[in-house]
């Protein structure tokens, strides 16, 4: 393996649209929430481990989460677990690793990556990543994966590509616009269009360029990382990162730097890829019967009801009839019903939670 090369998942996030699955105490990242026996972020890390050292493969999550991630990942370096003192969104979640792992080796190169993402080809993701580094190695460039799109979906965002006719796998293009999640409508036009493919939110770049564009895009955010230079990988490093912390605005690395920069490229790539965002991209990875209903539970009884996801406790006797295109989730202390077609209003759901009941179900 290179040993210029490191890894980053991001595994900060409380999957609210998994509630009540998901919940603050335990996000989904941390579930075995496909019955593999194990977790989202296992799943991630076991992944990377094909493309780095383990050593070198950092976690940035919350800091309450910190003992989750060494608990399911019990041979890992506490060093190697950022923990961020606030949720600030992707760039500085990015700007915090670049800068550490900058501190380690000046010439290393990054893929960044989300934990909540499935793969189901993991060795054509491996070849995927492999040549996306070697791309993004002494290079001033900004390389992003876009997922070839097999549907008009409006829960992604897309990226428009350079038009290039040639058949290599995982070609090499450099980037149009990036657009955020479309309509329906839209999202048709582009599909027909070929020209546009999935943000998959994964990114490779060295330490240097990413953390070069960070001072042209974000240069207070950036000078905030950048004092503390001489507190990575020491015992200060975790009182450095509250303050700056504190200080730090709440962007995503896409508005902030990927959106603006001119060395911006996408690498074409079909993989298996499903970005699990909502229970109804879940219920397309999990065993389904004859009506398309996905059930985790022993004691389900179903009638008349089909393309359901239904995730109830195992000894739990549930009974149901004439439901379609639903989503049952009972976790013990909540039961969820909602139409499969209402799910983005999930998170809604929760804010009206936490108002009326506190944060006891969230």
């Amino acid at each position: 393996m290179n040993p210029n090369h490191y890894s980053v998942i991001m595994a900060g996030g409380i999957g609210s649209r998994f509630w009540p699955m998901s919940r603050n105490a335990k996000p989904k990242q941390f579930l075995d929430i496909l019955g593999t026996g194990r977790t989202l972020l296992q799943q991630s890390f076991d992944r990377l481990k094909k493309i780095c050292p383990e050593k070198q493969i950092l976690i940035v999550t919350n800091e309450a989460y910190v003992g989750l991630v060494t608990e399911q990942l019990p041979g890992i370096n506490p060093s190697q677990v950022l923990g961020e003192p606030y949720r600030k969104n992707t760039a500085p979640c990015i700007a915090y690793a670049a800068h550490k792992i900058n501190a380690l080796n000046p010439e290393a190169v990054m893929l960044v990556a989300p934990s909540d993402h499935v793969i189901t080809d993991e060795d054509g993701f491996v070849r995927c990543v492999n040549k996306g580094l070697e791309f993004v190695s002494g290079k001033e460039s900004l390389l992003t994966i876009g997922i070839k799109p097999s549907r008009p979906d409006t829960g992604y965002g897309y990226i428009q590509m350079v038009a290039d006719k040639t058949n290599e796998e995982f070609k090499i293009t450099k980037v149009k616009t990036f657009t955020e999640k479309p309509n329906l409508e839209m999202a048709k036009f582009f599909l027909q269009s070929g020209e546009f493919a999935w943000n998959a939110g994964i990114f490779m770049w060295s330490a240097k360029s990413i953390l070069s564009a960070m001072e042209e895009f974000l240069p207070e955010m950036n000078h905030q990382f950048s004092a503390c230079k001489n507190d990575y990988n020491t015992p200060a490093e975790h009182q450095a990162m509250i303050e700056v912390y504190e200080r730090c605005p709440s962007i995503s690395i896409d508005f902030a730097v990927m959106e603006k920069a001119k060395n911006v490229y996408v690498m074409s790539a079909d993989f298996g890829w499903s970005d699990l965002g909502t229970y109804g991209s879940l219920h397309e990875h999990i065993p389904r019967d004859k009506n398309q209903n996905a059930v985790t539970g022993k004691q389900v009884m179903i009638y008349d009801s089909k393309n359901c996801f239904i995730n109830v406790p195992k000894e739990k006797l549930v009974v149901l009839q004439g439901l379609e295109d639903y989503i049952v989730v009972d976790t013990g202390d909540v039961l969820l019903v909602c139409r499969k077609q209402d799910e983005q209003q999930i998170r809604q759901f929760v804010n009206d939670v936490q108002i009326s009941k506190g944060d006891r179900f969230v």
